[in-house]
């Protein structure tokens, strides 16, 4: 039986590393962990959310995954959405959910990604 999502990847162009630190370390505030020495030469990046992980891997052929996207709980959507302009990363909301408040935005690389109030 299924128990919960471990993980989520998000794809970005080889030498990815230090601009995925500054954006979901940095912007976002998530924990960077060490990836398994197995895996350091395929590049990319891996962060804590909460209790799940967020993988940046590298992909050969990159294209920003503009409908997929992982989707993150905030405990302070506003504050969130000032620091992502200010940083230049244009922020979308959308009220489409009646009881929940949400946004969308972008990585450096061009994935959607969307923040929810918690």
């Amino acid at each position: 039986m299924i128990t919960g999502i471990d993980h989520v990847q998000v794809v970005a162009p080889a030498g990815c590393e230090d601009a995925a630190r500054r954006f979901y370390g940095g912007v976002l505030g998530l924990e960077e962990i060490e990836k398994p020495e197995a895996l350091r030469a395929r590049g990319g990046a891996w962060f804590r959310a909460g209790a799940q992980q967020l993988h940046v891997g590298v992909a050969a052929g990159f294209a920003p995954a503009d409908k997929a996207h992982p989707a993150f709980a905030v405990d302070e959507l506003d504050a969130l959405a000032e620091r992502l302009s200010g940083a230049g990363f244009p922020v979308e909301w959308d009220d489409a959910l009646c009881d929940r408040r949400r946004f969308y935005s972008a990585d450096p690389w061009g994935n959607r990604l969307e923040f929810l109030a918690s």
